[in-house]
């Protein structure tokens, strides 16, 4: 659903590594995985499935990725076990899991579990310390997107938002601490822009990632000593296939990514969830660190004091 677009995630610099090099990498990548199905032709984009001309990025880092079975998560658990990662793909769908997992192959695990569990979190950890041994990383991607305003928002709608979008994370880490403690390791937070106020219809939603941007902050300021990272991601308008649908299910015509109004992608386009990838493995890398406690807009404008000409 709408939330708003993204600019071009950021690619950290590596180290010994020309900035020119870092604006090109997209080409470095051999494109293996199968274009991804749902989606117009246009808007189409295999996923990277390693790099052939530089160090990996990540590599034998163990890394979490809740809501990795599509979307955003699933292009996040590719492009990790491209730079060398070793990925805990978390997700509720059993036949998705195990498609994305065979295209990673052996350095992929899957772990079902529904985050409306107040006990999933510890057996997400426990997966990944059973599968890998140990943890990197975790970043905290699923959520659920639904509309509510004041007028129609329930109790129960409320409560399995903030189940999922706010108190999974928050136990996640508790849970995944001591190991991320252990390892000097990374947690990205995947939130969005409407943390910042939010579209009127996702009421519910933009409370919840309003939460979880302030999680990230406090958990950074609390624990900068301990050599664990805190950072976060406000995403805008991404074209995944759960959001091409969702917009068709409301009356937009199949062509809509076509037609979407340069005010809300100034480049042309929505914003792919591969690119949201790219940024993500900066943040999860040692290139990033000792960075903590930034939030980052991955947006195709500056979200503060726009005010695009009337026409």
């Amino acid at each position: 659903m709408r939330t708003m677009p993204k600019p071009r995630p950021m690619e950290g610099r590596c180290p010994h590594r020309p900035l020119q090099d870092i604006a090109s990498s997209q080409n470095d990548f051999q494109l293996v995985r199968p274009p991804s199905l749902g989606l117009p032709a246009p808007h189409r984009v295999a996923a990277p499935a390693r790099v052939s001309s530089y160090p990996m990025r990540l590599q034998d880092k163990v890394i979490i990725v809740t809501g990795g079975t599509s979307g955003i998560g699933e292009a996040i658990a590719g492009r990790a076990v491209a730079e060398g990662a070793r990925v805990l793909v978390h997700g509720i769908e059993r036949a998705d899991g195990e498609a994305v997992v065979a295209r990673l192959g052996a350095r992929a695990a899957l772990h079902l579990d529904d985050l409306l569990d107040p006990a999933s979190p510890e057996r997400i950890v426990a997966a990944a310390l059973r599968a890998f041994g140990r943890i990197d990383g975790l970043v905290n991607n699923a959520a659920i997107v639904a509309r509510d305003t004041l007028a129609t928002a329930r109790l129960d709608f409320f409560e399995r938002m903030m189940a999922v979008n706010l108190r999974a994370p928050l136990f996640l880490i508790q849970a995944a601490f001591p190991h991320l403690k252990a390892t000097q390791g990374s947690v990205v937070n995947i939130g969005s822009i409407n943390a910042y106020s939010g579209q009127p219809s996702l009421l519910a939603y933009s409370l919840s990632k309003g939460g979880l941007q302030t999680l990230t902050r406090n958990l950074a300021n609390a624990h900068c000593t301990d050599q664990v990272r805190f950072n976060h991601l406000n995403v805008g308008w991404v074209l995944t296939t759960r959001e091409y649908h969702h917009q068709i299910e409301h009356g937009m015509p199949p062509d809509w990514p076509d037609k979407v109004p340069t005010v809300f992608a100034p480049s042309g386009r929505l914003i792919r969830p591969e690119e949201v990838a790219a940024a993500t493995i900066y943040w999860l890398g040692d290139e990033s660190r000792p960075i903590s406690g930034s939030v980052v807009e991955l947006e195709q404008y500056s979200l503060f004091g726009r005010n695009p000409d009337k026409q």
